[in-house]
């Protein structure tokens, strides 16, 4: 994988070490919305100059969210501003993600063009993340957050890390020097856990697809290892799954929604997934619940399939 063209997009939250620098902000969930949407879209089979339409309802219907027009205008504008820097041995390049982006008025459609040279390192973050390590990398601004995303997500099917000296561990966090060229940082325990710890352990739990605890390992008197529990969690943010063919994507949203609906008894889910006519007001219906144009606190499930016939 080409870490460069990953890291660009998600402005260096992936590895620190790489050489694009443009790193200091978060992106909203408007924007992420918006970028997802258009790496659902990007093909690499596309030519050169090709617009890419979003329509703002269906966007509404996939997420849940409502965006008016001046969020939808201030997120591209955001997008189309911002500059990235890649650099490798030859050159450096100063690019922005958008070209334009053109909203049609009356229409609930935003034309969006991407810089071309740009493209190469969208379509390589397509092939190469997924929606949830997308967002990680979108979402945790602490640099700790981020090592310790990758890290834990390797052990998620088995539930917890091995456990790692405290040694080993701050050096994959580069707070200590293998070769002891350079000082230790944050060696007092305390000060390692307020600032390094609960911040990361904070931001993964509260925008990634893992719920993380720690538990810091006596010898003797002082702590010198660590191990991490890790389990999965839905995410706050419902993202579009770029990386999957539409309907296939479409299908996987509408499953997450009837499961948060509680509706999952297998021969009613496949009869509602199989019906275009059902799968579009499960949309619908999701929309409008979140938007509070539903009241159904008790059994929001019940009232979907009770309004689909159903029940």
């Amino acid at each position: 994988m080409s870490t460069t063209a990953a890291e660009t997009v998600a402005s260096v939250q992936v590895r620190q070490h790489n050489a694009i620098t443009n790193a200091r902000y978060e992106m909203s969930a408007c924007e992420m919305d918006i970028v997802f949407a258009l790496l659902s879209k990007l093909s690499s089979n596309d030519k050169p100059g090709t617009m890419y339409l979003v329509r703002v309802r269906e966007l509404e219907l996939l997420t849940g969210r409502q965006w008016n027009y001046k969020q939808l205008l201030d997120s591209t504008e955001q997008l189309n501003s911002r500059i990235y820097h890649i650099e490798d041995k030859a050159k450096v390049l100063q690019i922005s993600l958008l070209a334009s982006a053109e909203y049609l008025k009356g229409k609930g459609v935003i034309e969006l063009e991407i810089s071309e040279k740009m493209r190469p390192y969208l379509i390589d973050l397509k092939s190469n993340f997924t929606s949830y390590h997308l967002q990680a990398a979108l979402s945790l601004t602490s640099k700790f957050a981020k090592r310790i995303y990758q890290l834990v997500s390797q052990w998620k099917d088995v539930g917890h890390t091995k456990t790692y000296t405290l040694d080993e561990f701050k050096y994959m966090l580069n707070l200590k020097d293998p070769k002891g060229k350079e000082p230790e940082q944050y060696v007092a325990i305390a000060n390692f856990q307020r600032d390094v710890l609960k911040v990361a352990i904070n931001q993964i739990n509260e925008h990634t697809d893992l719920r993380v605890s720690y538990e810091l390992l006596k010898s003797s008197r002082a702590y010198d290892r660590i191990k991490f529990y890790v389990n999965a969690q839905e995410p706050k943010q419902l993202l579009i799954p770029f990386e999957l063919p539409a309907d296939d994507a479409k299908a996987q949203m509408a499953s997450k929604h009837l499961e948060s609906l509680g509706i999952v008894e297998p021969k009613l889910v496949q009869e509602i997934l199989q019906s275009p006519k059902h799968t579009e007001a499960l949309f619908g219906f999701i929309y409008k619940l979140k938007t509070d144009k539903i009241k159904a606190d008790k059994n929001p499930g019940g009232l979907f399939l009770k309004m689909q016939g159903l029940r």
